[in-house]
């Protein structure tokens, strides 16, 4: 999954070397923590949150087909 958020991220961004995904294990759930430059934080988010809502829908997608729930939190 950190791979997958990773690539997607990377084809949005202006610096994929920027890109940093960091998986935070809990009891029920996994939370995927997304560091893009702050240049590119706009491009990762999109207007009204389209971009960063359809990242969610795919990761909620995959995750129902590994039967784990999976989170994402954009960081500044």
């Amino acid at each position: 999954m950190k791979e997958l958020i990773e690539d997607i991220a990377k084809a949005l961004v202006d610096k994929p070397e920027q890109v940093h995904v960091r998986a935070v294990e809990g009891e029920q759930s996994t939370i995927l923590e997304l560091k893009v430059d702050p240049s590119d934080l706009g491009k990762v988010i999109g207007k009204q949150g389209r971009t960063a809502r359809s990242i969610r829908t795919i990761l909620g997608a995959a995750g129902m087909k590994l039967k784990k729930r999976y989170s994402l939190e954009i960081l500044e």
